[in-house]
């Protein structure tokens, strides 16, 4: 055989190398080809390839692993089998850029799926090698690092810590600050990944300096930069006082306001968040946020959006009224009563339902003040009908309950109660009738309107144990009127009288 030949025969096996790898790079792309693949057993030829002497045929079998593993679980669980993670890692500080871009993304593939898997490719030794790419000439290449190093930590805090410990926080603020919009996401996302799980981790990421960079990017044009940046910042500001304010003090009110009108609503979510889990802290913080308008642009914000998009919004405004009265009051004159009772009846998700609940309970239990302004927007007798549906998700039952005794137990708006005497079940009807029995003995006017709205012929047919605490009530209210208005109305007085008459014998 001639050199010639020799040297065809290589080409032909180089070409068909080539061929193969592209073909099952193009295959795993479509999800419906993927289980052919894995009975094929592709995972196995593609694994000597990654050692391949010819450049793009490493970088297209990484390529090929990267979607595998992607996939689902079984195939990633077959990468960390099969021995491949090492190569990868190994070859990720030697190759060129598109072979450590192949590279990283097998490796965060992997670490997607679970916590197992990521501390798999953890314990092959990716990390400092991940952190070394952060530091590539490359943008894309930091990119896919940095995606690789969010998938990792994001599992859980052992993760992210190890993570820390390599080293990557501070190149990820600097990656924050290239120019590439798509390097600023993903780095902003590793850092909210990072921050979300302790204290002690978003700490690191504060002392690397990110809140001030994070800050100057919360209204930059790009949707998705933004929605990672409000993210970031609202998994630092979760976790204590102090993260809160150090995030407070990077002036990002009233600024952030505006992302609350965004087209994206994403964006609306992850700012109202934000803004939620910095009120939740103290009365201060919330009071700054009521100062800057925050409260009336969360409003504006519920009424503009459906669904989960408004539950950070309904939470934001519980916390705060839950603080003091006045940030309760706040909350009222700028009219989130009502628009808390339209997620109340409107919103088809329980748990957005039993947000709203919880809210409400938060803004009425303050004062008779507070409880009148959810009276009158009509909120209890919904309340009632969720606490009793038995549709009602157990949850929403027990934040609705919860509310209405919270209210109720200020209440003295009279009307608002007479409803809840026919429908309230005898756990909740106890402490409508208390209100009452607080009311009616300093106020005749109401006492005159109770009895001509059929409440006090109601109290009198309402069954109570003898020496209940609902029964001392009914005394309270019945010794607020003459024996004979009570015997009037009382249950089969109608008929006594009756009888008497029967019995009556007139003188002629």
């Amino acid at each position: 055989m001639t050199q010639r030949h020799v040297l065809q025969v290589f080409e032909q096996y180089q070409k068909a190398r080539t061929q193969f790898v592209q073909t099952v790079a193009e295959l795993a792309n479509r999800p419906q080809n993927v289980e052919t693949l894995q009975n094929a057993g592709v995972m196995s030829l593609l694994r000597p390839l990654l050692l391949d002497v010819v450049p793009t045929i490493q970088q297209t079998a990484a390529l090929a692993l990267g979607r595998l593993a992607n996939f689902n679980d079984d195939l990633a669980e077959a990468v960390v089998k099969g021995d491949i993670l090492p190569q990868l890692v190994y070859s990720l500080a030697e190759q060129n850029r598109f072979y450590k871009k192949a590279a990283a993304f097998v490796l965060r593939a992997v670490s997607k799926h679970s916590s197992h898997h990521a501390q798999a490719v953890v314990d092959c030794g990716a990390l400092d090698t991940l952190v070394i790419c952060l530091e590539d000439f490359d943008s894309g290449v930091k990119e896919s690092a940095a995606w690789a190093l969010g998938y990792i930590a994001r599992h859980n805090a052992e993760l992210s810590q190890a993570v820390v410990d390599a080293g990557a926080v501070p190149l990820l603020v600097l990656c924050i600050q290239e120019p590439e919009i798509a390097l600023k996401r993903i780095a902003a996302s590793t850092l909210s990944d990072i921050s979300k799980h302790s204290p002690e981790l978003a700490q690191t990421v504060v002392d690397a300096g990110a809140i001030a960079h994070l800050a100057q990017m919360i209204l930059n044009p790009d949707e998705k930069l933004k929605r990672q940046v409000l993210s970031a910042l609202s998994q630092i500001a979760k976790h204590s006082v102090d993260l809160a304010e150090m995030v407070v003090e990077a002036e990002i009110f009233p600024i952030v306001l505006t992302c609350l009108k965004d087209a994206d609503e994403y964006v609306k979510k992850n700012t109202a968040t934000l803004i939620r889990e910095i009120a939740k802290h103290t009365p201060e913080l919330a009071q700054l946020i009521v100062n800057a308008g925050g409260v009336a642009a969360i409003i504006d914000c519920i009424g503009s959006c459906k669904g989960n998009i408004r539950l950070p919004g309904i939470m934001m405004l519980g916390y705060v009224a839950a603080h003091s009265e006045n940030l309760a009051m706040a909350v009222i004159v700028s009219k989130g009563v009502p628009q808390l009772g339209i997620c109340l009846a409107d919103e088809p998700e329980h748990h957005i339902k039993a947000a709203s609940a919880w809210a409400l309970g938060q803004i009425g239990r303050h004062t008779p003040d507070h409880a009148r302004a959810i009276a009158l927007a009509n909120i209890l007798p919904r309340l009632l009908s969720l606490y009793m549906d038995a549709e009602s998700s157990e949850d929403l039952q027990v934040k609705a309950k919860k509310a209405l005794k919270n209210i109720l137990q200020k209440c003295t708006h009279l009307p608002a109660l007479e409803p809840l005497l026919h429908d309230a079940p005898p756990n909740i009807l106890k402490h409508v009738v208390g209100q009452f029995s607080k009311v009616l003995p300093h106020d005749s006017k109401a006492r005159r309107l109770f009895v001509t709205s059929g409440g006090l012929k109601k109290i009198q047919e309402i069954s109570a144990e003898p020496g209940s605490l609902l029964q001392e009530y009914i005394n309270t209210i019945n010794n607020c009127y003459p024996e004979e208005i009570v015997r009037y109305y009382s249950p089969g007085f109608s008929q006594t009288l009756l009888e008497r008459v029967d019995q009556y014998q007139p003188v002629i």
